[in-house]
């Protein structure tokens, strides 16, 4: 069998490199509190775990030729050893959202939401990838995993750029979002 190699499993439960430090729903429900979470590649069926969530990395979505340049310039990756802290976020939006046409979620995403603008201003310091959960088979309970990464002393400029996209247009269309704190150890 083929594995994926666009596909990645989030594991909640007792094991993992991730120690959680905090988790809170910020709408909807939230998800079971778990010790430890690891990542792991492609699809994994963990019966102790508390819970898996899975999702797809894809190719970028909302931008423009500049502006994907730009976040290729400014990204850095993900596993750099100062980047000890981590949030998983995962969001479900709502069928308003889903019922509007590519161009009109581009407007309210970037024209209304400033996403990509807000999220280069925060980089190199808070590195982050997005795993897409809707066209995966099987039901899921997020339509988004956002992965982020940053240094312990970058956590006041990471809570600035949650905020400010909290804040935005864009977030009136999320119905459920958990945020998941972390250390890695």
């Amino acid at each position: 069998m083929s594995i994926n190699p666009r596909l990645f499993s989030f594991v909640g439960g007792a094991e993992g490199p991730w120690r959680s430090v905090e988790s809170r729903a910020i709408r909807g429900e939230s998800l079971a509190e778990i010790k430890r979470l690891q990542i792991v590649p492609g699809e994994v069926v963990v019966p102790e775990a508390k819970w898996v969530l899975q999702g797809v990395t894809s190719n970028e979505r909302y931008v423009t030729r500049p502006e994907k340049d730009l976040l290729v310039a400014k990204q850095e990756g993900l596993n750099r050893p100062e980047a000890t802290r981590a949030v998983l976020i995962p969001i479900q939006k709502s069928p308003a959202w889903w019922a509007l046409t590519q161009d009109e979620r581009r407007e309210i995403f970037e024209t209304q939401s400033q996403h990509t603008r807000i999220g280069l201003e925060y980089l190199p310091a808070v590195a982050r990838k997005l795993h897409h959960c809707r066209d995966l088979t099987g039901e899921q309970p997020f339509d988004f995993l956002t992965w982020f990464e940053f240094a312990p002393e970058a956590t006041p400029a990471y809570d600035k750029l949650l905020a400010r996209l909290r804040a935005s247009v864009e977030w009136s269309y999320v119905e459920r979002e958990v945020e998941i704190r972390l250390v890695r150890e």
